[in-house]
């Protein structure tokens, strides 16, 4: 998700950071109750790899094996204060879409679109309209409106029967760790950072216990609440530790939540859509109030995700009665780490 930023490209702004948090609301369900029913082809997800927001889509997608009825479009790692752009395409414009911006869907819809253009977001191909950029109910409806075009295997992430424990935990993550990384770096004041730091370590280490005993976070298996959480805990050492100043310890310092994270980064559907370079560049390169020299640095170290983890020794099963997806399509396929043989 894209902060909304100041025509001054500026992020920070004085005392506690505030989110907004109200996006476009329209859903694709299987009924098309909103007008957009659920078929093949005719949306495209466009994300960005460096985006923790977007990066659940990405999981989602693959782990659910949507890949064939929902295409993926992607947005470079850098934009600028007016939209995130195709950069990595040819000439600079979204193949299916045909567009530079993403913030044309968005007008396309909304002449006069008055917030952030964000990612994620689901376009509507034959008009060009940006349908939602609501990422929480987004994956949320990966699971339940899509359902009749998951794969053979597919994991149940939001089971009926822990839904309310799924959404409780959800809440909580958000507030405190998803956000409350953003809360710490764009503090506008000690007293607002320092809130926002404890705040922050307070609920790690309340997850670090939570996950000392169980090997996911909700039940026995993979689900939507490990999803949202690992997408920060994978930036947290790269970006949030020092370009953010969540800095009371490295991730890799945090015994549990270190081997909980590696032993998602390395389960199929995970891993293989962290793209490490492209998330360090559009944090030290965007936010050019917190780091204007734009200097990205060369560390940390990134191969230590390959390493053992332990936590089989938990029990669980990954996919529940699920299968791991297929490796993913040779067209989205990211650079992938080499380290030692696990």
């Amino acid at each position: 998700m894209s902060e909304a930023v100041s025509e001054s490209g500026s992020y920070v702004e004085p005392g506690e950071f505030k989110r907004d948090t109200n996006y476009i609301t329209t859903r694709i369900t299987a009924d098309g109750r909103d007008g957009y029913p659920v078929e093949p082809g005719r949306y495209r997800l466009i994300a960005a790899r460096a985006c923790p927001w977007a990066n659940r889509t990405l999981i989602v997608r693959r782990l659910l094996g949507l890949e064939d009825v929902l295409s993926l479009g992607l947005c470079g790692p850098t934009h600028d204060k007016y939209s995130w752009t195709f950069d990595l395409d040819r000439d600079g414009v979204d193949p299916v879409l045909g567009i530079p911006r993403l913030r044309e869907a968005y007008l396309a819809r909304f002449p006069d679109y008055p917030r952030g253009i964000t990612v994620p977001a689901i376009v509507d191909v034959p008009t060009g309209q940006v349908v939602t950029n609501d990422y929480a109910q987004i994956t949320l409806d990966f699971s339940t409106e899509w359902s009749a075009y998951h794969r053979p295997g597919a994991p149940q992430l939001y089971p009926e029967h822990l839904r309310e424990e799924i959404d409780a935990i959800n809440a909580v993550v958000f507030r405190e760790v998803n956000n409350g990384v953003y809360r710490c770096g764009f503090a506008g004041s000690q007293e607002a950072y320092d809130a926002a730091y404890d705040r922050l370590f307070t609920q790690l280490d309340a997850l670090s216990a939570r996950l000392a005993g169980q090997r996911y976070l909700v039940g026995d298996t993979i689900t939507e609440a490990d999803v949202r959480l690992f997408t920060t805990l994978v930036r947290f050492d790269p970006v949030y530790h020092g370009h953010f100043k969540c800095n009371r310890q490295k991730l890799s310092e945090m015994p549990v939540l270190w081997a909980y994270a590696r032993d998602l980064y390395q389960t199929p559907g995970f891993g293989d859509t962290v793209d490490f370079g492209q998330i360090k560049t559009h944090y030290y390169v965007v936010h050019t109030d917190i780091n204007p020299t734009r200097i990205v640095p060369k560390g940390p170290e990134l191969t230590d995700w390959l390493t053992p983890h332990g936590r089989d020794a938990l029990g669980g099963r990954p996919f529940g009665d699920g299968t791991p997806p297929p490796p993913p399509p040779l067209s989205e396929r990211v650079p992938a780490l080499r380290g030692p043989q696990l």
